[in-house]
């Protein structure tokens, strides 16, 4: 079973200049510190990674709070 954050942690991805493997890894940081275990994270980063950079922002989204 995934263990999720207890809050969906805040990201900042305005200096990111579109560079989705920046994107992930901020996230991925954020969720492992919020709680988030691996499962839950690779999670993440699969459903990030299944699409194209529109899909990323969406799935991104869902994961954290966006800033």
């Amino acid at each position: 079973m995934m263990t999720e954050p207890e809050i969906k942690p805040t990201v900042k991805l305005i200096d990111t200049s579109g560079d989705a493997f920046a994107i992930i890894g901020r996230v991925k940081d954020a969720l492992l510190k919020a709680g988030a275990d691996k499962d839950y994270i690779f999670k993440y980063q699969d459903e990030a990674m299944a699409g194209d950079y529109d899909n990323l922002l969406c799935v991104t989204m869902e994961y954290v709070h966006v800033t």
